[in-house]
């Protein structure tokens, strides 16, 4: 019996691609090769299953053009390069890879806040272009972490890691917006309080950011925004790029309208506003939040296990469009 045929987008583990050779005949990018739309497609041709890493854009226009495709299987928990309303109405199922990577994602927000307050980055620079000739009381004196107000701007499970973290490692005031607030009984385990996002922005002194991208939440920080906040106040994004206005917080940056920035992701990436490189307060990761072996090996698992549950065992794990797509 011949198997059904599932692209492999990007470059992936080994192992990965081994498990899914037992129940697929697949075409894998293992050179690592950047495709361009036409080439996706052209790649996609006969295949019922895709496995994607949030690099690839799957839209109207592609599905149109691969109409036997089924399901696409992101090895990422967010997944803003899907079109889910064109992949449901093209009966197209969308996966993600949420709840593996949220521990190592939330360590990796909070190691970010610390290196941004406490301006690791910019010493490290000074010491390496061999600038430290003295000590001096006031040498990158940074902002305070344990006992100041921690501000979570999207209260996910991710955003409930960093809440945790903070108020029971660091001792820190959390307050946290989000578009529903939070029952009763995980605000007390993450000893968060819901705030308004005005209030947030003015109080905090540091604030973090693990909103899912949307239309909706495109420039969530904007010039206004970082207008409202503590000009100590440090700024941490490990959500998506463009929930930032980056050549805004350039600026803001640049002027000392708030202290620091530590940015995981940016709009446009890998490509990154030239104005961010210029200014020195500013951590920049090319985004590795979720970035250890286990974790990247879990998602990748986690988006094959999709695959292979939907197009194999007609019962995808962790499903976006479930109800709008059945399996056949």
């Amino acid at each position: 019996m011949t198997k059904p045929s599932v692209l492999v987008a990007r470059k992936v583990f080994p192992a990965t691609i081994a498990y899914l050779e037992q129940h697929f005949e697949v075409e894998s990018n293992q050179d690592d090769a950047a495709w361009s739309k036409a080439d996706l497609i052209a790649r996609l041709q006969g295949k019922v299953g895709a496995f994607t890493t949030g690099s690839e854009r799957i839209d109207a226009e592609l599905l149109a053009a691969c109409p036997q495709l089924r399901i696409c299987a992101n090895m990422a928990v967010g997944y803003n390069n899907f079109d889910v309303d064109a992949m449901s109405a093209a009966g197209v199922l969308a996966t993600n890879a949420p709840d593996v990577l949220t521990e190592t994602t939330a360590d990796f927000g909070f190691a970010l806040l610390m290196a941004t307050a406490r301006r690791i980055a910019e010493s490290e620079h000074f010491l390496r272009a061999g600038l430290w000739k003295k000590w001096s009381y006031d040498m990158f004196a940074g902002a305070e972490i344990h006992g100041s107000t921690l501000g979570i701007i999207g209260m996910g499970r991710i955003g409930q890691g960093i809440a945790k973290r903070g108020a029971f490692g660091f001792g820190m005031n959390v307050i946290y917006h989000n578009r529903s607030r939070l029952d009763a009984a995980t605000e007390a385990e993450c000893k968060a309080r819901y705030v308004t996002k005005e209030e947030l922005l003015k109080t905090a002194d540091h604030v973090v950011l693990v909103v899912p991208y949307s239309a909706a939440s495109h420039h969530t920080i904007g010039a206004a925004e970082l207008a409202l906040m503590q000009p100590t106040a440090t700024l941490v994004n490990i959500a998506r790029g463009g929930i930032v206005d980056d050549a805004a917080l350039a600026v803001a940056l640049r002027e000392g309208r708030i202290a620091a920035a530590g940015l995981d992701v940016f709009e446009g990436e890998p490509k990154v506003h030239p104005d961010l490189l210029t200014v020195p307060n500013v951590v920049l990761t090319p985004h590795i939040a979720s970035a250890t072996v286990a974790t990247r090996t879990a998602m990748a698992q986690l988006a094959a296990d999709n695959l292979v549950g939907f197009l194999i065992k007609n019962e995808a794990l962790t499903p976006i469009n479930a109800a709008q797509v059945a399996p056949k």
